[in-house]
C-alpha cells in the first residue's frame, strides 16, 4: 500500500533539510560528448524526485527549487539545480551562510567585515545572503574567490554606479538574484582578492560581470542593464558556463564569449545561454562569440537594432528553440552576423538554427556541413519547443521572493 501523500512530503521537505557535506568537490570538465545525455537524465530525476510538487513552467531550473514555500531554509538546493555547460557550479554549497549587513564599499584592501567585498574575498566557501534591500555602490572592482554563491532572494539588492563583478582564474561561482547595471570602470588601484593578497588593478572595461579564465560559473535570474562595456563577458579561456533566466535591457554590446580571433586558447571555451529575455533597447552581441561552442536554447528576444547572435574566429553556435522577434527596420531582420571574415570563410563555421520561431520577418543565415562531433560539444541540454518560450522566460531577471511563500 503507497504511503500517504502527507507522509511523503514530510520526508521530502525532512531530505532537504539534511545538513550538506562538509567536503568541497569540483569535478573536472566532461567530454562535451556526454554532456547532452547526463543533463537530461538529471532534469528527468530531478523531475521525478519533486512529481506532485512541479511548478508546471517547462523552466527545469525554476521547476527545481521555485514551487518549494520554504526556500529561504533551503537556500542550498539551488545548487542541485543547475542545467548545461555550467550545471557543476555548486559555488558556496558546503560552506556556512554569511551575512551582507552593510553595503558601505569604502576601503577595497581592507574590507569591513559585513560587507559583500569581505564576504566574496574569504578562502573557505560561503553562501552570500543579505540581511535586506540595498544599493551597493562598488569603489573598485569586486574581485571573487572561489566557491561562492551571491544569493540576493529575500531582498531588492542592486550592484551599481560603480565597477562590478569579475571573477578571474577562481572556479565555481553562482551568481544569483542581483540586479546589476550602471556599471562603471574602476582601476589604477590596490584591490584585494583574497585574505592573503591584494594587487595593483589597472583600468578595467566596466562589465556588468567580467569571466576572465574562470570556470564553473552560473549567472541566474539576475537583471543586468546600461553598463560601460559587456553586460557579461567571458574571455581567457573561461568555460563551463551557464547563463540563464536572466533579463538583459538598454545596452549596446550585451555579451562578448571569446577574447580574440587570434586568442587560440579560448578553442575549449563552453557556454549555455538559457531561458533569458533579450529586451528594450539592446543593440548587438547576444552573444557575440569566438572559437569555442555555444548552445543559444528557449531565449526570447524581443529587440535588437544590429543583430542578435554573432561571431568571429569559426565558433559552433547552435539554436534551438528561441523566439526571435525582429525589429521593423527592414535592415535589421537578421539574427546573425558573420563577422571579420569573407563569406569564402564563414560559410565554413558551423551555425545552426532548429526550431527557432522566426518573427516580424526574422531569419537565421546558417553555415558549415553540420558535423555531429561539432554541435555535441554545443549540445547541453534538450531544448523545449519555441512556443513555451513565453512560459519558460516569464519569470526572467531577479525576483520578488518573499519567505513562507513559493517564489
Amino acid at each position: 500500500m503507497a504511503p500517504p501523500l502527507m507522509s511523503l512530503l514530510t520526508l521530502f521537505f525532512a531530505s532537504l533539510l539534511l545538513p550538506a557535506p562538509s567536503f568541497i568537490s569540483s569535478s573536472p570538465l566532461q567530454d562535451p560528448e556526454l554532456v547532452v545525455q547526463e543533463v537530461q537524465e538529471s532534469i528527468n530525476a530531478s523531475r521525478r524526485e519533486l512529481g506532485f510538487l512541479s511548478c508546471g513552467t517547462a523552466n527545469p531550473i525554476d521547476d527545481c527549487w521555485r514551487c518549494d514555500p520554504d526556500w529561504e531554509k533551503n537556500r542550498k538546493r539551488l545548487a542541485e539545480c543547475g542545467i548545461g555547460f555550467g550545471k557543476r557550479a555548486i559555488g558556496g554549497r558546503d560552506g556556512r551562510l554569511y551575512v551582507v549587513t552593510d553595503p558601505s564599499d569604502n576601503d577595497p584592501v581592507n574590507p569591513r567585515p559585513g560587507t559583500l567585498r569581505y564576504g566574496v574575498v574569504r578562502d573557505e566557501p560561503l553562501w552570500i545572503v543579505f540581511a535586506g534591500d540595498m544599493v551597493i555602490k562598488l569603489k573598485q572592482e569586486l574581485i571573487m574567490n572561489s566557491f561562492k554563491t551571491i544569493d540576493g532572494r529575500g531582498s531588492n539588492v542592486h550592484i551599481a554606479g560603480g565597477p562590478c563583478i569579475t571573477i578571474q582564474y577562481v572556479t565555481n561561482i553562482i551568481i544569483h538574484g542581483i540586479n546589476i547595471h550602471d556599471c562603471k570602470r574602476g582601476g589604477n588601484a590596490y584591490v584585494r582578492d583574497s585574505p592573503s593578497h591584494y594587487g595593483w588593478r589597472t583600468v578595467s572595461d566596466g562589465d556588468g560581470v567580467s569571466i576572465f579564465g574562470g570556470s564553473h560559473v552560473w549567472i541566474d535570474h539576475c537583471s543586468l542593464s546600461n553598463c560601460n562595456d559587456g553586460l557579461i563577458d567571458a574571455i581567457h579561456g573561461s568555460t563551463a558556463i551557464t547563463i540563464s533566466n536572466n533579463y538583459m535591457t538598454h545596452h549596446n554590446k550585451v555579451m562578448l564569449l571569446g577574447h580574440s580571433d587570434s586568442y587560440k586558447k579560448d578553442k575549449g571555451m563552453q557556454v549555455t545561454i538559457a531561458f533569458n529575455h533579450f529586451g528594450e533597447g539592446l543593440v548587438q552581441r547576444m552573444p557575440r562569440c569566438r572559437h569555442g561552442y555555444f548552445h543559444v536554447v528557449n531565449n526570447d528576444y524581443t529587440q535588437w537594432q544590429m543583430y542578435a547572435i554573432g561571431g568571429s574566429a569559426a565558433p559552433t553556435i547552435n539554436s534551438q528553440g528561441n523566439r526571435f522577434y525582429a525589429p521593423n527596420d527592414r535592415n535589421s531582420k537578421e539574427v546573425t552576423k558573420h563577422e571579420d571574415a569573407p563569406r569564402s570563410s564563414w560559410r565554413r563555421w558551423n551555425w545552426r538554427s532548429s526550431g527557432d520561431l522566426m518573427l516580424n520577418g526574422a531569419f537565421f543565415t546558417p553555415s558549415g556541413a553540420g558535423a555531429s562531433s561539432s554541435y555535441a560539444k554545443a549540445s547541453s541540454l534538450s531544448a523545449k519547443s519555441s512556443s513555451l518560450v513565453g512560459s519558460i522566460t516569464a519569470g526572467a531577471g531577479s525576483l520578488r521572493c518573499r519567505k513562507g511563500r513559493r517564489c
